[in-house]
């Protein structure tokens, strides 16, 4: 079977209408055969009502003379008594006997006893037209199907016609042909749009759904169309308002509770500046940075998610050497390779995050960052390579989970809260991509940034000055 709905109900709907065309062809056929039979044999019943009308009339003497006379290449008559079996006949020989016995019963206006036969027999066909003189080296024999008619006549004798029909046999004709492909293609073509129409609902509420895992704030569903189309768009609606609600709550909740947390911590801060004991202070001072870096990280993991942020083109090479000028101010290296054809619609600052907190990682892990850019008509691909001991293949997607953190080599010791990757993914799945790590074969890890080309990219490339000019002050891990 298909996968798709659309697939599925356009192979039930023609199967079912195609069965139901051909059966109704075939009773059209057999109702056609029966026409053209019962056209087709009355001229032969009424030769043969003709021939024993005359065949009464005669003296029994004069008889022979006038049968061969008669005897004719689609007429053959008898006055010997045949033999007592008859041929076994089919269903259909025995309904076109029957129905042949009838017509000459309503020929002759009385009932005499007439016993009917159909059978294929050797028949000699002319090669000439049938109006000439019957010779015999003028015939050949061919089967035919042909009636066998044995009666008696008023004085008793018994008498055998072999009848052949002459009518024609009637080929199709080709407007019917034609007028059978006409319906077909009109069932095929009026199936798909009934399929099209019905799954479109479906197609635009799949759409939907998948561009809600991207963008919180998507414009909502028409509620046009049938009364179940216009309940699950009202449904799907409702439950994209409610969700939109409980995150803008979530993130609302956060921004307070970081705006509260801040007084604290920076009472905590002078405070600690008055401690005499200088380790003691160093600690203090290092204790508060990380809770207010936790505190920052887990406001950018909720932005990622709600981001009104409007998309603009960028330039994704420029956005690459602005923060590679970042890292060799303190020191790090960051190589560039590859280039972006064209700018790239995007959340600019959301895009700057995500890179950012990539080659951070990279730097931080791995001493040094790779940074390759492909860019093609379907979709930009950067992949960040470092230098670092990788990651082991069953924590490669453990460590997008919120605040998990691998315990060797990338501990809390060395600084970070477990957010940077999981903001990273959202960024990359909000402009509908995909973050993907893997090992390397010769060590160190490579992080593979997707983004797919949107339909309207060639429109939205326009100049990209003012793009490349986001200063935005680096996320930290």
């Amino acid at each position: 079977m298909p996968q798709s709905l659309f697939s599925r109900m356009v192979l039930i709907l023609l199967g079912g209408l195609i069965l139901v065309q051909s059966i109704s062809v075939v009773f059209h056929l057999r109702e056609r055969d029966r026409l053209l039979f019962r056209s087709n044999s009355m001229e032969s019943a009424q030769r043969i009502a003709d021939t024993l009308r005359l065949l009464n009339s005669l003296p029994p003497a004069d008889r022979h003379k006038f049968v061969a006379a008669l005897n004719s290449p689609t007429l053959r008559i008898s006055l010997v008594t045949p033999p007592s079996s008859q041929p076994r006949q089919s269903p259909d020989g025995a309904n076109q006997a029957a129905s042949f016995g009838m017509m000459l019963r309503d020929l002759l206006g009385e009932n005499p006893p007439i016993a009917v036969t159909v059978s294929e027999m050797e028949w000699p066909a002319r090669q000439h037209e049938v109006n000439a003189p019957y010779r015999a080296e003028s015939i050949h024999p061919r089967q035919k199907t042909a009636f066998t008619v044995e009666t008696h006549l008023q004085d008793g004798t018994t008498v055998s016609l072999d009848a052949l029909p002459t009518g024609q046999a009637f080929p199709l004709p080709p407007r019917l042909l034609l007028n059978l492909l006409i319906l077909l293609a009109a069932v095929i073509v009026l199936s798909l749009l009934a399929v099209r129409l019905a799954t479109r609902p479906l197609n635009t509420l799949a759409s939907a759904a998948e561009k809600l895992g991207n963008d919180i704030n998507s414009p909502p569903l028409l509620e046009t169309g049938p009364t179940e189309v216009r309940r699950a768009a009202h449904a799907f609606n409702t439950m994209q308002s409610r969700l939109a609600s409980y995150i803008q709550e979530r993130t609302r909740i956060l921004a307070a509770m970081s705006h509260d947390l801040k007084t604290p911590i920076t009472r905590l801060r002078l405070r600690a500046e008055l401690l005499e004991d200088d380790e003691l202070r160093v600690k203090f001072a290092k204790d508060l940075e990380e809770m207010e870096s936790m505190v920052a990280a887990t406001l950018d993991f909720m932005r990622g998610v709600d981001n009104p942020e409007p998309l603009q083109p960028m330039d994704i090479m420029a956005l690459l050497e602005s923060l590679q000028a970042d890292a060799a101010e303190i020191g790090h290296e960051v190589r560039l390779q590859g280039i972006a054809a064209q700018p790239y619609p995007c959340k600019p600052t959301a895009l700057k995050r995500c890179l950012s907190n990539l080659i951070d990682n990279a730097i931080k892990y791995g001493k040094s960052a790779t940074v390759i850019v492909n860019d093609d008509d379907k979709q930009l691909q950067i992949h960040i390579l470092d230098h670092g001991q990788g990651i082991p293949e069953a924590e490669l997607e453990r460590v997008f989970e919120p605040f998990y953190r691998l315990e060797n080599s990338r501990s809390r010791d060395t600084g970070g809260t477990g957010l940077g990757l999981g903001i990273a993914r959202n960024i990359a799945q909000m402009h509908g991509g995909e973050l993907v790590l893997k090992n390397k074969a010769g060590g160190g890890l490579e992080v593979i940034l997707t983004l797919p080309k949107p339909i309207t990219s060639g429109s939205m490339a326009t100049k990209t000055g003012a793009a490349s000019n986001i200063q935005a002050k680096k996320p930290r891990m």
